[in-house]
């Protein structure tokens, strides 16, 4: 008997309309293989709860919506099905009742895979629905299925792998496919996602591979699996990311899409070839909006006060200056998300396109294609936008564009990499931009850095140094500060949980201009800046004074000499 459609059934509960089970089917259709299925892309489209498709899912199957947190599984019957068939299948025994066994899914399973469960349980099998991110944790907590566990597994299975060199594409794919690595590879995803990581570093060399988290800025090795599943993991990965397995010796670049409850995680996945083999890096990049506000970025009320002001111009540029992984990028959203209105055309151009902001359009940098940052702000121009947002200024050329469009009525928003605020005019100058377009456009900078947040589970109080006060050129000590210690609990052992912002605001005036005008150098740019604005090592020191981060993190970040001991 044929199975009502599951978009007809979520009409039909009211769950959704029958405009938005379309339009998820048109997307369904022009998506590459392998084809998201409907309900993840009404979730993902945040139409859609994880268990409104639970109760559908349920209704479609005849089957029981069951909530596993007010009826948690049996953990006796864990050993009735393999982890690894747990977790390809999403399914979990849950109760053994008169003459079946009750195992918990995600959704609907074939005949096939339900024959084959009732042969390995040697008992019928009576299916219920939950949703699947309540699912994934009752497996994780009945089975403990982690990287550590799953690697100790591959650890003692067989030794029937060949060698990188005698491996076949063919033999690749098929391994790729193997529920174990499929497995083992989401988990090691999962898991980065869990701790906060940033990215997650597979490198291989001659006698190991090596796994790597960067969290908070620091790279965090785990468990090596067994050296012979290099070639599977990395053609996984490959394969996720829609990548070319056969070829292994020219880099390529990917994207991988990961729902996670009520997060959504794309993952920017890059392959280089090395002598051992490939290294990939997975960068992970969290689309929740909520991150981007500028007091939980680390802004305190009258920075944040003065460059909301500085936003709410009708033209000119802004800039964020910064070096890499400063978070500049995640500011210049924070800011656009903080003026957003729907009477105002706003434009981006990147290089990737980080965060999805609904009502702005976002145009990605396609340099093989032609589209780079100049080329694509000349088009946008044409798009009589209010507001732009250029990702980077890299070139004379964009820098010219950028400015000029600030000139012509536009407010535009960059970033720089400069170590401070006062540098980013230095920085425009030795580009060749007129000194005259820079003081008649720019209307502030702001420089920033991140710090790593100390864990609060674990910090500990000492007595501040006297050396301090003119180590760091402030007036006052308070009467205690706090070093990391570590806990296993909250911070893995590193004494900082999180990182926030320390930063520093340059408002132009007429002083300046003159300054700009006459190409003065930094350090008498620097010396004027002062009295206009507080530094990022005040700033991080207010920081240190309230607890959050330490003096050991202000100087590793802002490069000034550290006292002795520190």
């Amino acid at each position: 008997m044929s199975r009502e459609l599951l978009g007809r059934i979520l009409v039909r509960l009211g769950f959704v309309t029958d405009p938005q089970v379309e339009e998820a089917l048109e997307t369904q259709r022009h998506a590459e293989p392998p084809r998201p299925l409907l309900g993840a892309i009404l979730i993902d489209g945040k139409v859609l709860s994880e268990r409104q498709l639970a109760q559908a899912l349920a209704t479609q199957m005849e089957a029981e919506v069951w909530d596993l947190e007010a009826a948690p599984p049996d953990p006796e019957l864990k050993g009735l099905i393999p982890a690894a068939l747990a977790q390809s299948c999403k399914l979990l025994p849950h109760s053994a009742e008169d003459g079946f066994i009750r195992c918990v899914t995600a959704g609907p399973i074939a005949p096939s895979e339900l024959a084959r469960l009732e042969f390995i349980v040697n008992k019928p099998v009576r299916l219920a629905v939950a949703p699947e991110t309540d699912l994934l944790n009752q497996i994780q907590n009945l089975y403990g299925v982690t990287v550590e566990g799953m690697i100790a597994g591959l650890t003692s299975s067989s030794e029937d792998v060949h060698d990188d060199q005698e491996i076949h594409i063919h033999d690749l794919a098929t391994m790729a496919e193997e529920p174990t690595l499929v497995n083992l590879v989401n988990v090691i995803i999962s898991d980065a996602i869990a701790s906060r990581a940033s990215d997650i570093h597979i490198e291989p060399f001659e006698n190991e591979i090596k796994i790597k988290y960067r969290i908070d800025g620091i790279l965090q090795e785990m468990p090596p699996p067994p050296k012979k599943f290099q070639s599977a993991i990395v053609s996984r990965v490959k394969i996720m990311a829609g990548l070319d397995i056969a070829e292994r010796y020219v880099p390529q670049d990917g994207q991988i899409r990961v729902n996670l409850s009520d997060v959504r995680v794309d993952i920017r996945v890059s392959t280089v070839p090395t002598i051992f083999g490939e290294s990939v890096v997975l960068r992970l990049l969290n689309k929740d909006a909520s991150l981007l506000d500028l007091k939980r970025l680390g802004m305190d009320e009258v920075t944040r006060r003065r460059f909301t002001h500085l936003l709410e111009r009708s033209y000119g540029i802004i800039l964020v200056c910064g070096p890499t992984g400063s978070g500049k990028t995640t500011t210049l959203y924070s800011g656009l998300l903080r003026i957003f209105t729907p009477e105002k055309k706003i434009i981006t151009i990147e290089d990737p396109v980080e965060y999805q902001i609904h009502g702005v359009n976002q145009i990605p940098v396609r340099p093989k294609r032609g589209l780079t940052f100049a080329s694509g702000l000349r088009s946008i121009l044409r798009q009589d936008p209010d507001i732009i947002m250029v990702g980077e200024i890299r070139d004379r050329e964009t820098a010219d564009i950028a400015i000029r469009s600030a000139l012509t009525g536009h407010l535009v928003f960059s970033t720089l990499h400069t170590n401070d605020a006062p540098g980013a005019v230095t920085r425009l100058l030795d580009m060749g931009v007129e000194p005259f377009l820079i003081a008649s456009s720019l209307q502030g900078v702001l420089g920033q850095r991140l710090v790593r947040r100390l864990c609060k589970a674990c910090r500990r109080a000492v007595k501040p140094d006297p050396a301090w006060l003119a180590q760091f050129e402030v007036e006052y000590l308070p009467e205690h500060v706090y070093e990391p210690v570590g806990c296993e609990e909250e911070c893995r052992g590193t004494g900082y949980n999180g990182r926030m912002g320390i930063f520093e605001l340059l408002t132009m005036n007429e002083e300046l201009h003159s300054l700009i005008l006459h190409e003065e150098n930094t350090s008498q740019l620097k010396k004027i800046a002062r009295g206009r604005m507080r530094t990022m090592l005040q700033d991080g020191w207010d920081k240190i004074c309230a607890g959050d981060t330490s003096v050991a993190e202000l100087i590793k970040v802002t490069q000034i000499d550290s006292p002795e001991g520190i």
